[in-house]
């Protein structure tokens, strides 16, 4: 079955990020593809390379990265959600005249439009937080 995923909410403030994460290891290990996995609203947070989480906590940044890397899935955040957020790509911050960018390895950023692609083609699109 081909997946794609929905996410919501940032990586420390709702478990939805981590049972995102959880879930789309378990349904590679099944067998299933994931076609591509989106972050929207206060969910494009997963994406940020600036987060340090306290040493006895998980990094899902790293954690998605590393998935994504390993099983060549497509991490796209929305960037409209991201830009409200502070969180801009290379190609954003020189569009914007900003000195930095903060979107860590693995993530890309781009428009709704993906997240349409995604619902037509997978057989299934999960949503995880509100």
């Amino acid at each position: 079955m081909k997946i794609g995923i929905l996410i919501n909410e940032g990586p420390y403030q709702h478990q939805a990020s981590d049972t995102a994460l959880q879930f789309t290891k378990s349904a590679i290990k099944k067998g299933h593809e994931i076609f591509r996995v989106f972050f929207y609203n206060d969910g494009v947070n997963n994406a940020t390379r600036l987060a340090i989480p306290p040493q006895d906590d998980r990094n899902l940044t790293k954690e998605w990265s590393d998935l994504a890397s390993e099983h060549n899935i497509d991490l796209v955040v929305c960037v409209a959600a991201a830009q409200r957020r502070g969180l801009i790509d290379a190609d954003e911050a020189k569009r914007n005249g900003k000195d930095a960018d903060n979107i860590a390895e693995g993530f890309r950023i781009s428009g709704l439009g993906q997240l349409v692609e995604a619902g037509i083609q997978a057989d299934r699109l999960i949503t995880f937080g509100d």
